[in-house]
């Protein structure tokens, strides 16, 4: 018999193994419940009161991992606890659900319809789903529900005749988590190299065959070809193909999306932890195939991207100079005059889904995000993106509000900005926006220094510091000062993402 520290010490070491949680945290997620109903129509801004300036209104809604299908001219998301939200602008949403209960009319009888998902997952909850539109007509929502201390996870489909439900289990087909068990891929389930199988997302190639991307922390991201007629995996194939992570690396979340401006599968994911202080960021890699390989900006391959095994548990140092970063912890601070200062920012953007409009050829980026000094108050947010010189997405600075690229003059663009540097950290710490300005003379100067130029009409190309960053010039509307500004977004051949906003 083992002594007793001994034995002690063996169940610390498997205990610290098999704590990974689904998105890392059993707080995160677990405690988004309370605030589905929480969601405030005001916006982030703390401007004094002034005279009201018409523009653009917004009705803002609580989806947590929001996951976008568009209906006829509806958009609907679909996120964590059931939650669902939908809009016909992406400014003004209605929330449809909100938690797992037996009143969500998403699936009815929840608990009985998903008895077995929840007895294996051992919880009474459910986590990001995905929801498409097969041949037949019908959709498909891949569910989740995860054990939140470590990877015990199922992952199944059920299915509706109508977008808003009811939707029927056909069943579970991944199952994780199975300690000392053969695993899908047939050995002994190990959570440092198998996944977790949770945030799923179904998507279509452009030879129109059907794919599912999934994973969080665990064993990486990994994907699967899919039956385009049964929504189910075609056989053989076990846990599928690993994409990039590993060791219990934070990267979870992925949505992969094909450009027909650029002829390249985009695939965005979160790394970091999805509360107020997990330091969530999103950040995109692309491939010239769905199923990889995905490299970043500067060439790095993703699938040798994940966590140090030699380093505690969901080690950030190793995977955080990797990925194109959009976005992370950000305020802008603009001048209030006679008053306080006019703050907008977010805190833990992340798990995001994007859509690309075949009509109007604009990108939409959709994810949830929190707030400085609001907590773990989450709501949903959608901004532009634009396709820059290098065929890199860049991420407008302010929500959407109907803004339309369009050409721009010198003299629109000459002034003082606020601006925010995403740098490639993964952190907790809220970037605050600086003072810079654009000058006539094509220099920029304040708390960065530089050059600036026009290029066509409207790309812009910065050089701060010897790095070159290529983007877009945008009018755009800014919630904290109730006016259109001139804004820019940008990107460096690094991945750095810089912003900035007209005072």
């Amino acid at each position: 018999m083992l002594k007793g520290k001994t034995l002690f010490l063996i169940i610390v070491i498997m205990s610290l193994l098999m704590v990974v949680g689904c998105n890392g945290t059993s707080d995160g997620k677990e405690n988004e419940t309370e605030q589905e109903e929480e969601s405030s129509n005001q916006g982030t801004s703390e401007s004094t009161e002034k005279e009201e300036v018409e523009g653009p209104r917004f009705t803002n809604a609580t989806v947590h991992d929001p996951s976008v299908i568009r209906v006829d001219d509806t958009f609907y998301v679909f996120g964590s606890h059931l939650a669902a939200a939908k809009s016909t602008d992406l400014m003004n949403w209605q929330q449809i659900a909100t938690s797992v209960s037996e009143t969500n009319p998403l699936i009815e009888n929840v608990f009985e319809e998903l008895a077995e998902t929840f007895e294996w997952a051992q919880t009474d909850t459910l986590w990001a789903p995905d929801v498409t539109q097969l041949e037949d007509g019908r959709f498909y929502m891949y569910y989740n529900a995860c054990e939140g201390t470590a990877p015990r996870s199922a992952l199944g489909v059920a299915v509706a005749d109508n977008i808003e439900g009811p939707y029927e289990d056909l069943g579970i087909f991944l199952k994780s988590g199975m300690w000392g068990e053969p695993s899908e891929d047939g050995p002994i389930y190990d959570p440092r190299i198998h996944p977790n199988v949770v945030d799923p997302h179904t998507f279509f190639d452009e030879d129109g065959e059907l794919w599912m991307v999934y994973g969080s922390y665990s064993g990486g991201i990994y994907i699967l070809q899919m039956d385009r007629e049964t929504g189910f995996p075609l056989p053989n194939q076990g846990y599928g193909k690993r994409l990039m992570g590993g060791n219990h690396s934070r990267i979870e979340g992925a949505y992969i999306l094909y450009s027909p401006e650029t002829n390249y599968y985009y695939m965005y994911l979160s790394f970091g932890g999805l509360d107020a202080n997990g330091a969530y960021n999103m950040r995109v890699v692309r491939s010239e195939n769905p199923d990889g390989p995905y490299y970043d900006a500067e060439g790095n391959a993703m699938i040798d991207v994940k966590s140090d095994p030699d380093l505690p548990l969901f080690d950030d140092e190793s995977i955080e100079p990797y990925g194109v970063k959009l976005m992370g912890n950000f305020e802008f601070i603009k001048d209030g005059g006679d008053g306080p200062s006019r703050r907008t920012g977010y805190v833990s953007p992340g798990h995001n889904s994007a859509y690309f409009d075949e009509e109007t050829g604009k990108n939409y980026l959709i994810f949830h995000t929190r707030f400085p000094r609001r907590g773990e108050l989450h709501e949903i947010r959608v901004h532009q993106m634009f396709m820059n010189s290098e065929g890199w997405p860049v991420v407008t600075p302010h929500r959407y509000a109907g803004e339309v690229i369009e050409a721009v003059s010198k003299s629109e663009i000459v002034g003082d900005y606020q601006f925010i540097n995403h740098g490639k950290d993964i952190s907790a710490e809220i970037k605050n926006s600086v003072p810079i300005q654009l000058n006539d003379n094509n220099t920029i100067t304040g708390e960065v220094t530089g050059q600036w130029a026009l290029v066509g009409d409207y790309e812009v190309e910065l050089s701060i510091d010897g790095v070159i960053y290529n983007g877009v010039f945008l009018t755009q509307w800014d919630e904290s000062t109730r006016s259109y500004v001139m804004t820019f977004s940008a990107l460096s051949n690094e991945g750095v993402a810089v912003w900035g906003s007209m005072e």
